[in-house]
């Protein structure tokens, strides 16, 4: 057998055990067999070697760092391997600084250069390196390149620069899907629902991220009854929605109190055999939970196969909205037993359900047990909660106290939460004070001139509380109007104060009347 059949059998024989190596310890032996032998200086063994090391599986940057320092004329393939590998780490920063010596050795690029760089920049939130990468893109000829132009198109979108991404989107020769896709979720993560919905409408072909992009975004809006009209559409285009979608249906659900529609797609699952993971389960949970229906939340818990912390949250959570304060405890208890560590999240639970219930003892205690039993740092909202369980239950001196002595600087809810303690508890002057200073803090919010007008109107000031009420209209603040939802044979109805009437509101009175009258 000549030398190069046997180099070339040595090559084979490398590359299969490449692929069938399982962990570290056996890509170390055989990177020291190709040491030994000498093939380490060929082209697709020292690739794949370097592709192995790099791989999300191994990620050992450092060795595949060696390997590729080592090679004396690393091809484009292995660069975009280094390139990728950075991209994907910890150290993105290096992704640049690796292209910055590639653009250095005159290196030839191909399609698959630029979306890894790209995602270093978008992790990075490198919005002068895009530019200049995307100068690079046009001029070495890979503008048209649908791969390249995606990955540019996202990061702009995805960065806060949707203008720039919707000039780029304008003038793209070709667009397939993920371009769409991109600029809708460009378009809702920067607060533009309405843009967003245009360009879905434009869409030529839709797929189910098209449509779960859309639905998240109308959720994220709290425009809850157009986010399930759109699931109604998605269904009758004949796309199946995936678990997104349909958590995001629930939720729409949660928000509007949509008891029918929630159960609807609880069958919907059920029918199409979709596997309930935790997620999916914390979205059936809160659904039930928020339409009233705590024991179909608890059945659907209890049906759960991997009951995880976020779970274990929401159905004690539940028992908070329901004002089952010592229930909510007994669950928190038994998630402990259970082996599961309460989050962030789990506290504001339980610390909400004791304020709902007046266990003012009790809440101090848990607020206590964050720092000193589970070394959890209490943040914004567990302040909160505390500044509420000690205003409902009357404590307005020591919430005041509570609030002076916390050790980050309280939000205008924080001193909300307080004011509204006064109000309900007749401490009008110290709500006066209160109010007064919320104004200051945060003038441009309209319910905190409406909170001291009220203060004011409960002291019998009335010309005071008017005078509070006309700072609304001449700073020319938005004052959401109260709105009210019930769902009658699956269909949302919303009454919005002063609006115009509903469609059926005279049959809505006589029916008042009638039963008024028995």
């Amino acid at each position: 057998m000549g030398t190069l059949q046997l180099l070339q059998l040595n090559v084979e024989q490398t590359m299969s055990l490449l692929e069938r190596c399982s962990n570290i310890g056996e890509l170390k032996q055989i990177h020291g067999q190709l040491l030994k032998k000498g093939t380490i200086r060929h082209k697709l063994t020292v690739s794949r070697l370097l592709t192995t090391y790099a791989s999300m599986e191994f990620s050992n940057l450092t060795y595949a760092r060696m390997v590729f320092d080592r090679i004396s004329s690393p091809n484009t393939v292995m660069w975009n391997t280094m390139i990728r590998a950075y991209s994907n780490s910890n150290d993105p920063e290096e992704a640049l600084l690796l292209y910055h010596q590639m653009l250095h050795h005159s290196i030839p690029h191909n399609a698959y250069t630029f979306p890894f760089l790209l995602k270093a920049c978008s992790a990075l939130s490198a919005l002068a390196e895009t530019h200049q990468i995307h100068v690079q893109i046009i001029k070495r000829g890979f503008g048209s390149e649908v791969y390249a132009t995606n990955s540019l198109l996202r990061v702009y979108a995805i960065s806060g620069s949707i203008k720039s991404a919707h000039v780029l989107f304008d003038l793209l020769p070709s667009r397939d899907i993920v371009s769409w896709n991109t600029m809708i979720d460009g378009y809702i993560k920067c607060g533009n629902v309405e843009m967003a919905y245009k360009i879905f409408q434009a869409m030529p072909e839709k797929n189910v991220i098209s449509w779960t992009s859309m639905i998240v975004g109308f959720v994220r809006t709290g425009m809850h009854k157009e986010a399930l009209c759109l699931l109604q559409q998605m269904l009758v285009a004949g796309i199946k929605p995936d678990k997104i979608t349909l958590s995001c249906s629930l939720s729409a659900c949660a928000g509007l109190g949509a008891l029918e529609q929630g159960k609807w797609i609880h069958t919907y699952i059920g029918k199409n055999k979709i596997k309930i993971d935790p997620v999916l389960g914390c979205a059936l949970i809160d659904m039930y939970v928020k339409c009233g229906e705590m024991k179909k939340a608890l059945l659907v818990f209890s049906k759960l196969e991997k009951k995880c912390v976020y779970t274990w949250t929401a159905i004690i959570g539940g028992f908070a909205v329901h004002g089952k304060g010592s229930e909510a405890l007994d669950w928190f208890t038994q998630m402990q037993k259970a082996g599961i560590k309460p989050t962030s999240f789990t506290f504001t639970a339980v610390l909400t359900a004791c304020s709902h219930t007046g266990l003012v003892e009790e809440g101090k205690s848990l607020f206590e047990s964050m720092s000193t039993f589970y070394n959890m740092k209490p943040v914004m909202e567990h302040y909160g909660c505390m500044v509420d369980l000690l205003g409902r239950a009357g404590f307005l001196k020591e919430a005041k106290e509570f609030v002076e002595s916390m050790p980050i600087k309280p939000n205008a809810a924080i001193w909300g939460s307080l004011l509204n303690a006064c109000h309900l508890h007749k401490h009008l002057e110290l709500g006066k004070e209160i109010g007064k200073f919320l104004i200051e803090l945060d003038p441009e919010h309209d319910g905190r001139y409406i909170h001291l007008a009220s203060i004011h109107a409960a002291a019998g000031e009335w010309d005071e509380a008017s005078q509070v009420r006309s700072h609304i209209k001449n700073k020319g603040l938005l004052n959401l109007p109260g709105c009210s939802t019930i769902t009658l044979n699956g269909v949302a109805h919303e009454f919005f104060a002063g609006a115009e009437p509903h469609p059926h509101v005279r049959e809505m009175y006589d029916m008042s009347n009638l039963i008024a009258s028995r």
